[in-house]
């Protein structure tokens, strides 16, 4: 479990440890200053947040100050009630083996298309990053259970 801090229920910085770094996430990061150039945004698919990362306690020693002025910028944010803008969803290709699978078994493409458009994203993101066809295919037959009973890809 990831400690996380909020205010007035929002949550402003949680905290993560992973194998090579340990990290400050502000969920609304995109909307802070980054004076010090120190945030870092995880993938290029994450809209707002963003990652301040360590890898040793000496480095959190070094930047207290700084990282006390972006938790107060953060609360700050929260108390002005900005938002993160979302981007406009891109068009997602559907890949040629899920077509094929959808013309195949006419429940599936009626239970994608009443997932969430973000539960949608994650699976074709998913099958179209595998390189060869018969990955894709086999990506997609594990699928099929979780899509017609309405889960996304990581439920």
């Amino acid at each position: 479990m990831n400690p996380c801090y909020t205010f007035e229920k929002k949550n402003v910085v949680l905290m993560h440890g992973f194998k090579e770094y340990c990290a400050l996430l502000f969920p609304k990061g995109s909307l802070l200053q980054d004076s010090h150039g120190i945030l870092i945004q995880q993938t290029e698919n994450v809209q707002g947040a963003r990652q301040i990362r360590f890898t040793n306690v000496q480095e959190i020693v070094e930047k207290e100050a700084i990282l006390k002025a972006y938790i107060y910028e953060a609360i700050e944010v929260e108390k002005a009630g900005l938002k993160v803008k979302a981007k406009k969803p891109e068009e997602l290709i559907i890949p040629e083996e899920l077509q094929h699978k959808f013309d195949e078994i006419p429940a599936l493409k009626t239970a994608f298309t009443t997932l969430t458009p973000g539960r949608q994203r994650a699976y074709i993101l998913y099958f179209s990053g595998a390189k060869q066809s018969k990955t894709r295919e086999s990506r997609i037959e594990k699928c099929i259970p979780n899509i017609l009973t309405g889960k996304g890809l990581n439920d």
